[in-house]
């Protein structure tokens, strides 16, 4: 008993094949990876955060984090409200880098605890979810750009730094210690609430003066360094969501919701997922599916030059010609049919009348030497040979038999 072996086919491609194929793309695939952790490797000691006082890169804030300590200014990083609040005091500054994130109940904390302490305490972006709370009596109006603004105030730091980078939230406050300075479209960018008895409280619109990259723009380092190096001692505070009184907030997130209602319009209650993902995974994300697509346009199959190939059967001259005039019959193409039979008769019929192959197509020379062989009564020779398509089937049997009787006549005579 033997058993049948298979044969690959000739269209079945070799391991050497499909690992010629992949390999650029394998290589390709494996330099990005290995880029990528390259790259998260080195930048992994500089990523702290946004105005992190360790962080290097353009949105951080080491470089006046090191200025203020060439001036003797003590930089203390905290993240957590109560390390915060124990660090404030008269000899302290306490930069709030974010208070929009502090819950309500951290707002309050936070006011209470910094309200009566003598020292300074400055708040980045402050909006309408922070300002009811960190600096009762100032009204929030909506941001502007940030751009190149003069002080146009008596306040002798802003005085001194000249124009600065400022804009984003503006304010307005009625109380008699207020100062506002950098105004924008005539509201202030930069309010300094003086409390000579509690301390004194400092609202920046926008942050961006104390970026590493803004920070030589203009007078930034010199408005920076005396807001935040007016006393010995600078507190950090970079809310975190580990905070553990953070917890402690289901009511005040509730009242936050309707202060946010009541400045901004309406927020929705819930988010859906996609507005839980970073927007650097969509683009992430977007980026690979482009590349899935282009590799997949690089790898495609190409069409390429016809190959003749030997059949793996013998097919019989008579059944691949009544398979084509079925497909010919099948979509009505008498024309083609036609042409074909006038064709093979005149290649056949031209080396019996003298004519050359490379005349047999040509009516001009064709005809007069066919009619030479015929009876001369007989006429319809141009319609016969190079006439227009038969109008139906009949038509197109009976051209055939026309034909085969002419060459036949050709023949004998």
């Amino acid at each position: 008993m033997t058993t049948a072996t298979t044969r690959p086919t000739s269209i079945s491609p070799t391991p050497r094949q499909v690992w010629t194929r992949t390999r650029g793309l394998l290589l390709a695939l494996l330099v990005l990876v290995a880029a990528g952790i390259a790259l998260a490797a080195a930048r992994s000691g500089d990523q702290h955060g946004r105005l992190d006082p360790r962080s290097a890169d353009r949105y951080g804030g080491r470089a006046v984090a090191e200025l203020l300590k060439d001036r003797g200014v003590s930089v203390r990083v905290v993240t957590t409200l109560q390390a915060a609040t124990s660090a404030a005091g008269p000899d302290a500054t306490l930069l709030v880098t974010a208070p929009n994130l502090l819950t309500p109940s951290q707002q309050s904390v936070l006011h209470a605890m910094t309200s009566d302490t003598g020292g300074r305490t400055v708040l980045l972006a402050a909006g309408p979810p922070s300002v009811g709370a960190l600096a009762p009596g100032v009204r929030v109006n909506s941001s502007v750009p940030v751009s190149t603004r003069a002080p146009q105030c008596s306040l002798a730091a802003a005085r001194q730094a000249g124009d600065a980078e400022t804009g984003g939230f503006r304010y307005t406050s009625n109380g008699l210690g207020a100062i506002a300075c950098y105004p924008a479209d005539g509201l202030a960018s930069l309010l300094v609430l003086e409390q000579p008895a509690s301390g004194d409280t400092v609202l920046l619109g926008a942050p961006d003066l104390l970026y590493n990259d803004r920070l030589d723009e203009a007078g930034n380092a010199s408005l920076a360094l005396q807001l935040l190096g007016s006393r010995p001692h600078l507190v950090w505070y970079l809310p975190s969501l580990s905070d553990p009184s953070a917890a402690d907030s289901d009511a005040g997130k509730d009242n936050s919701t309707d202060r946010d209602n009541t400045d901004r319009g309406s927020t929705e209650d819930e988010s859906s997922f996609i507005d839980l993902i970073p927007s650097g995974w969509l683009w992430a994300t977007l980026q690979l599916a482009l590349a899935a697509v282009l590799a997949a346009i690089w790898r495609a199959r190409r069409l390429g030059p016809v190959v003749a190939e030997r059949l793996p059967v013998a097919i019989r001259a008579s059944e691949s010609t009544e398979g084509r005039a079925r497909l010919q019959r099948k979509a009505n193409a008498r024309d083609r049919a036609a042409d074909a039979l006038r064709n093979a008769t005149r290649t056949r019929i031209a080396p019996l009348v003298g004519v050359s192959p490379r005349d047999a197509h040509s009516p001009a020379t064709l005809l007069p030497a066919v009619s030479a062989r015929r009876d001369p009564g007989e006429t319809g020779l141009h319609q016969l040979l190079f006439g227009s398509a038969p109008s139906d089937d009949t038509a197109l049997v009976l051209l055939a038999d026309q034909l085969d009787t002419l060459e036949r006549e050709v023949r004998t005579s």
